[in-house]
């Protein structure tokens, strides 16, 4: 379900200089970094790429989710991580994108691991975003 323009409580501005092989800022100067496509794809790989800055944002959000589902289920995820790789490889029409969320939650069983997962799943906004346009798997190490 879409939020209006009237529900949103924070924009993020970001801006971009000559694409993937330049800089990206945040209008408030948080976040300012060289972007270069990584050697993989023929770049220098010297600075950041886009799908690193996209794989911390998910994970963070992600997280974030986890700890708010942890709250509704009363389970305790204190030193759990969770790690998004995101890759990026040709398609029928350009490129496009597979994320894997990897999860480490030490202080529940497999089972609800697993189902704290696919709770956040569910609830966080990236997930939201990329569901039915992009594979995203979910793991439990």
């Amino acid at each position: 379900m879409s939020i209006q323009q009237s529900d949103v409580a924070y924009t993020a501005v970001a801006t971009a200089e000559n694409g993937r092989d330049g800089r990206v800022a945040t209008h408030d100067g948080k976040l300012d970094v060289v972007v270069n496509p990584p050697k993989e794809l023929g770049g220098s790989g010297e600075g950041t790429n886009p799908e690193q800055l996209f794989a911390a944002g998910y994970s963070a959000c992600f997280q974030g989710a986890l700890g708010v589902v942890a709250r509704n289920e009363n389970a305790d995820i204190s030193g759990s991580t969770v790690t998004a790789e995101v890759g990026i490889g040709k398609n029928d029409d350009g490129f496009g994108l597979i994320v894997k969320i990897s999860a480490t939650i030490p202080n529940v069983d497999a089972a609800t691991a697993k189902d704290l997962l696919e709770k956040a799943h569910q609830v966080c906004p990236y997930s939201k975003a990329t569901r039915g346009n992009i594979t995203v798997e979910l793991v439990i190490e």
